[in-house]
């Protein structure tokens, strides 16, 4: 599975070598091919797996909340989430950003496409989910600065999916980003709240 996904990964779909996975595997290829008659099916089988994996991981540990929650501290304890899934099985997380980085999610079946869209439907939706407003200042309306906190972060996100985009993700320290998210999370709180 790791060989796979770190393949998938270095080298994309079209690019992707069955003959260097099995290698780096250790494994007969007629063993790869008695389980995944396609590449095509092992990289499907690769991207239910990931979606599996993150589900379980990452998005099952996200709280249901009743009670009133800091949306700030909501969004670094999500990334501490993700950062304990991430290490856990970086590659999981390397291929489903490969994937998103290079636009193939277009190129799979329906049901793979809807299910990516639901998940992260799923995790916005817990972003901003009772959101405790009475932190925020009093002189901009809590929509406003939930809205630009979020556009703040999406805008970020977009910073960042360009400054990786091309660059194997494999190899990548992602600690910077991670401390740099932490970072600009404080400013946001600085400047929105109380």
């Amino acid at each position: 599975m790791k060989a796979a996904l770190r393949e998938f990964t270095a080298n994309g779909y079209e690019n992707a070598s069955t003959n260097q996975i099995v290698e780096e595997a250790g494994i007969a290829k007629g063993s790869l091919f008695y389980y995944f008659e396609t590449k095509q099916e092992l990289y499907r089988y690769l991207i239910e797996y990931s979606l599996d994996f993150v589900t379980e991981e990452f998005l099952n540990k996200l709280e249901q909340r009743e009670r009133k929650v800091d949306l700030i501290e909501n969004l670094r304890r999500m990334s501490r989430l993700k950062l304990q899934a991430y290490s856990k099985n970086p590659e999981v997380f390397n291929f489903l950003g490969a994937i998103y980085l290079s636009n193939e999610a277009a190129d799979l079946p329906e049901e793979l496409i809807s299910r990516t869209e639901r998940t992260k439907r799923r995790i916005l939706a817990d972003y901003y989910q009772n959101v405790d407003t009475s932190l925020f200042r009093q002189d901009i309306s809590p929509r406003q600065i939930t809205r630009l906190i979020r556009w703040s972060i999406e805008g970020y996100e977009r910073e960042l999916i360009q400054d990786i985009r091309g660059k194997e993700l494999s190899v990548i320290d992602f600690q910077p980003y991670w401390d740099e998210y932490h970072d600009f999370l404080d400013l946001l709180k600085k400047i929105y709240y109380r």
